[in-house]
């Protein structure tokens, strides 16, 4: 109950900047716009690119605007927050409470997930369907599946961000790493582009990497380009990924618990 109290918080704390969510919603509307007529321009030279057509492209296009704040692509959420906190030496504090460091976090993170989604993920999915037409799956199942893609893909993202938070331990300013990390989501998430439009092999190459689990996994599903056991192979490649992360930030955390040097305090 205590991480459920902790997501409801984030997602209050997120809830109060009512001007920058309507301002994000507007963003991203006009972005969704922009990259649309691109993608129709892409298809009608190549009506099959990448296994799509028209239509699911544009719902690619409006999907992966609906996860940019979700998922925190290009980063933002609670681990920015752990990163501010290791500069200050607030950590100290966080080190020392009788609860999981990461399991806090990560429901905070969750909490400021959700509220993202159903605002700058669902608005601009909205508008996207008003001005063009969309696919939308006809199963609840697949609603539920990418529901829990989506989870799990914010999971991954966490575990991505706070390794690079965690950096600051020893740089106390992680900012080069952040960016660093922020082209990498951007190009390998498929943010840009469908992941599934690269030639092979590097196609291959992007697709297994934990990038993918932000953007590609989740609107395949959606779109029904994985079927059956295939949406399960989704789901287990995103869970390993985040599995396989979050033991890699808890290893980082210990060693960094050693030579915490609280800084002014």
């Amino acid at each position: 109950m205590l991480y459920v109290a902790v997501a409801l918080s984030s997602f209050r704390r997120y809830s109060t900047y009512t001007a920058a969510t309507l301002a994000g919603i507007f963003t991203n509307s006009v972005f969704g716009v922009i990259i649309s007529f691109s993608y129709i321009a892409v298809w009608k030279e190549n009506p099959h690119a990448g296994g799509y057509d028209v239509t699911d492209a544009l719902t690619y296009c409006w999907l992966a605007q609906a996860m940019i704040m979700t998922i925190a692509i290009w980063n933002g959420g609670t681990t920015d927050d752990v990163a501010e906190r290791i500069r200050t030496g607030d950590v100290a504090i966080d080190l020392y409470r009788p609860v999981s460091f990461l399991g806090w976090f990560l429901a905070g993170d969750l909490g400021r997930a959700a509220y993202h989604l159903l605002t700058r993920g669902v608005a601009p999915t909205i508008v996207g369907a008003l001005l063009f037409h969309l696919h939308f799956p006809t199963s609840p199942l697949t609603y539920l599946a990418f529901l829990v893609s989506v989870a799990l893909g914010v999971v991954v993202s966490f575990s991505i961000r706070m390794l690079v938070a965690s950096s600051s331990f020893w740089l106390l300013d992680q900012t080069g790493l952040l960016t660093l990390s922020s082209v990498f989501a951007m190009f390998f998430s498929g943010l840009v582009v469908p992941l599934v439009l690269f030639p092979e092999p590097f196609r291959s190459v992007v697709l297994a990497l934990p990038w993918s689990a932000f953007v590609q996994v989740p609107i395949d599903i959606w779109l029904g380009q994985r079927h059956g056991a295939a949406v399960l192979g989704g789901l287990a490649f995103q869970a390993g990924w985040g599995a396989v992360l979050l033991l890699g930030c808890s290893g980082v955390l210990r060693l960094a618990d050693r030579r915490v040097v609280v800084q002014g305090g």
